[in-house]
């Protein structure tokens, strides 16, 4: 998972009082997302970005109440701020910003050679 999936997972399991053993992303269900991801569209990161965790969380919403629950309360996070020290990935990008959360990132780069000659 993304630090940005990451981040808002355990926010709204916090507002939600949902303890943290409980899985709101069942393997069942990121296991699926990694096979299409890595069987199917040939891709190498398996990491779920924000937007493709709260897709994942909708769907396991579906049949688990913790996770609906946990979803009534992305909400909440509207003009919250979330720091990033890396360049967001444009689906946490855009999760971030259609959730109503306000970004800011200072990158250090891993070198600064950033074209690639």
């Amino acid at each position: 998972m993304h630090a940005a999936s990451s981040v808002v997972i355990h926010a709204i399991k916090h507002l939600a009082g949902i303890p943290d053993k409980i899985k709101l992303l069942p393997p069942n269900i990121t296991d699926s997302i990694r096979k299409l991801k890595t069987e199917i569209l040939d891709e190498k990161n398996v990491s779920l970005d924000l937007e493709e965790a709260l897709i994942a969380l909708s769907i396991s919403a579906a049949t688990n109440p913790a996770a609906e629950l946990a979803m009534e309360k992305i909400k909440e996070l509207q003009t919250c701020e979330v720091h990033m020290t890396h360049i967001p990935t444009p689906g946490d990008e855009t999760g971030l910003r259609r959730m109503g959360v306000n970004l800011t990132s200072d990158p250090n780069f891993s070198t600064n050679d950033l074209f690639i000659t």
